[in-house]
């Protein structure tokens, strides 16, 4: 498999995420610092809060993305590892995060950090599980999983509008979506979800199985990647 990715641009991300996560504790504890020591200056202490937790908000995003290691782009490159080289990854260098090319179809992936458990009930995804600083962080927003079919919906409408920039509408393949949970601690209950739904060690299998039906042509497949190497 061969292996695509915008190192600059993860690596400018991860120093941006740990220099935010920096000025979130100083902010924070500077507002810690007035509001016990200068009463008369709660506006401004109470001001230095929210920003500080502001700061944090970003830092643990960006640092979740880009300076987690091992990253969600390494996680599925070790997933996927082993597949042929007619297979491409491509990670921050197309209109999605994660796109893996090949035989097996074109498929906008969505990885997930989060442990614990993941299910798909009625129409909706919980999480739970993981302990009690995933259910604090779940609680600040950070650990919380959403919606990704909404998610993942938007990324291949985004991926679809540039396409069709760069090659006949009726030449775009189907673009399908997975989602990825990168953690060993995790189970998933979503047999009726929507989208599929594996763990990082169920990638590869899972596209071997889906090449040996060959659902996209080597014509398809050479054009979607030309289209892909003029962003």
């Amino acid at each position: 498999m061969k292996i695509i990715k915008n190192e600059k641009l993860i690596q400018r991300n991860g120093k941006i995420g740990n220099f935010t996560s920096l000025a979130a504790l100083v902010v924070l504890g500077l507002g810690m610092y007035i509001s016990f020591t200068r009463t008369e200056l709660f506006m401004y202490s109470l001001a230095s809060l929210l920003i500080g937790f502001t700061l944090t908000q970003i830092g643990m995003y960006m640092g979740n993305r880009y300076g987690r290691s091992p990253r969600p782009d390494e996680k599925l490159d070790t997933g996927f590892k082993g597949l042929p080289n007619e297979f491409m990854i491509y990670h921050y260098t197309t209109p999605v995060s994660h796109l893996l090319v090949g035989p097996a179809g074109i498929w906008v992936l969505k990885p997930y950090h989060q442990r614990g458990q993941v299910t798909f009930k009625k129409d909706r995804w919980r999480m739970s599980g993981g302990g009690f600083l995933q259910a604090y962080m779940r609680l600040f927003g950070q650990e919380s999983i959403g919606r990704p079919d909404m998610e993942i919906d938007n990324e291949i409408n985004s991926l679809k509008k540039y396409l069709a920039k760069q090659m006949d509408e009726t030449d775009i393949p189907e673009i399908r979506p997975l989602i990825v949970f990168t953690s060993d601690d995790i189970e998933i209950d979503a047999a009726d979800a929507p989208i599929p739904t594996l763990k990082v060690k169920q990638l590869k299998d899972f596209m071997r199985q889906k090449a040996k039906g060959r659902v996209i042509s080597t014509e398809t497949l050479n054009k979607f990647k030309a289209a892909l190497s003029s962003e």
